[in-house]
């Protein structure tokens, strides 16, 4: 792949299902993978943790969409939807990213933001009004490309090591 972005016709976005589990999970074990890497102190190794995906495919407020290339499943996003509340806040629907995950050889093609458009999408059409997401402050490149897709700062959340 030479160029910056897979087009539309290369790339086929659409909802996750049983059949993908196993890429799904795969990827799974790459994301946490890469985060213990990066935060060792903070995440568990990936082959002790037991999360799976599979009960958000048929959860009814909980979307996983893949990105598929030449029949392959490259990379997934999986979110939630529902109100959030506060004691002091007004109750708002928003959708929310769990996990977003492209295997490193279809980074920076674009791949990430067309499944976060259909996300946002899908989002808008139950009628979320905002679309949140988690990302560590020392993931620079994460904080670079939701920011690129219109992220803004919403609430800081700071950390103070008492050790």
């Amino acid at each position: 792949m030479t160029k910056n972005s897979l087009s539309q016709a290369e790339l086929v976005i659409r909802a996750a299902t049983t059949t993908d589990l196993e890429a799904l999970n795969e990827m799974m074990y790459c994301l946490h993978d890469e985060h213990h890497q990066m935060y060792a102190e903070l995440f568990k190794p990936a082959d002790q943790i037991e999360k799976s995906i599979a009960h958000y495919i048929d959860h009814p407020e909980c979307l996983v969409l893949v990105a598929e290339h030449q029949q392959q499943v490259i990379g997934f996003v999986s979110g939630y939807f529902g109100q959030y509340q506060s004691p002091v806040s007004q109750p708002v629907l928003m959708g929310s990213i769990d996990e977003l995950y492209v295997l490193s050889a279809y980074r920076r093609f674009g791949v990430g933001a067309q499944l976060l458009a259909r996300m946002q999408r899908d989002f808008t059409h139950y009628g979320a009004k905002y679309l949140f997401v988690e990302v560590w402050d020392s993931n620079t490149a994460g904080v670079e490309f939701y920011r690129r897709l219109g992220f803004v700062n919403h609430i800081h959340c700071l950390v103070k090591p008492l050790t």
